[in-house]
């Protein structure tokens, strides 16, 4: 499988989570499938494979200490953007799953939610940024 391909697919894997948060929050059939943990497996699995492509370059990350240019000879390759791009998604999809899941659980307003699930998926920490200081600004019932 070529590079562009995994690429490809990485991002293709998440988007209909992603839909399905922001577009269908209260759907029935989004409320099962994001309950389940097989919708972010996914992408760890990649990043194993792509990790062990470029070994040689991780390796040296854990026997020494990081440094930026070690760092950027990693990330510099084309294998190393797509293993950056998979940490990227994987973990933007597992904190917007945790984000939803808690919304709903909250039974926070959809038309609050939709768009921080967005800036999560666009700026990963931004959106959890936001969620965390709807946390802060207006708890749940439940802590108030």
């Amino acid at each position: 499988m070529t590079l562009e391909t995994v690429f490809l697919l990485s991002n293709l894997v998440v988007m209909p989570f992603w839909l399905l948060m922001i577009a269908f929050p209260k759907w029935r059939i989004t409320q099962t499938i994001m309950q389940s943990w097989a919708i972010i497996a996914f992408l760890p699995v990649c990043y194993l494979v792509m990790l062990f492509s470029k070994f040689d370059g991780v390796v040296m990350l854990f026997t020494q200490m990081p440094e930026l240019h070690h760092i950027m000879s990693l990330l510099g390759s084309r294998e190393g953007a797509v293993i950056g791009w998979i940490h990227f998604l994987a973990f933007d999809l597992f904190v917007g799953r945790w984000i939803y899941l808690t919304s709903r659980t909250e039974n926070r307003s959809v038309w609050v939610m939709g768009p921080i699930l967005f800036f999560t998926l666009m700026l990963g920490p931004v959106g959890l940024l936001m969620f965390l200081m709807l946390q802060r600004i207006a708890p749940p019932e439940s802590r108030r």
